[in-house]
């Protein structure tokens, strides 16, 4: 298993590497309220270790809170093949997958990026060139049985909607952590 301080040092690394992303933020101020909430350097790891490569992304200006969001180029490897959500999961008759979306990213202690979040990240650089990321959905979508996903094709952002029981392979979901 990853160490505390290996994960930090990986986290500062990206930090240094991508000063674009997270302008006037200190990686000192960072470090000392990823201490003070240990809970959320667990939250990161798991975002590492299925390979979403979080990196800060800004800090929200009405709370302070820093933001961490998956920056891998694709969705992340060990969060793909996951319908939506649980009750979809749990009326699918046959070929079920091993997880849900939001069960997954609620184990992790993160949340799915909503369609806004997910432009946004956009603006940082292409992602999701080849796979596609499930989008946190409004209700009034989910209760006719669809849900959104997003990803970067031609050089713009698509948005669109699929039954909330379906999956593939190269369909996962991307998070964010605040902190």
């Amino acid at each position: 298993m990853m160490q505390q301080d290996e994960l930090l040092k990986m986290l500062k690394s990206r930090f240094d590497k991508n000063p674009e992303f997270h302008q006037g933020v200190q990686w000192d101020e960072v470090q000392a309220r990823l201490h003070a909430f240990p809970e959320k350097i667990w939250s990161l790891y798991q975002m590492e270790t299925t390979g979403g490569e979080p990196n800060l992304i800004g800090q929200d200006k009405q709370t302070g809170e820093f933001l961490f969001c998956d920056c891998s180029k694709e969705t992340p490897k060990g969060r793909r093949s996951l319908c939506y959500d649980r009750e979809a999961l749990d009326a699918r008759k046959e070929y079920k997958p091993e997880n849900s979306a939001l069960d997954m990213a609620s184990e992790m202690g993160i949340e799915l990026l909503d369609e806004e979040q997910y432009r946004e990240l956009q603006k940082l650089g292409p992602f999701d060139t080849k796979t596609s990321s499930w989008l946190k959905t409004p209700a009034e979508v989910r209760s006719l049985g669809g849900a959104l996903f997003g990803d970067f094709r031609y050089g713009r952002v698509f948005i669109y909607h699929n039954g909330v029981q379906s999956y593939y392979a190269v369909r996962g979901f991307r998070g964010m952590l605040k902190v």
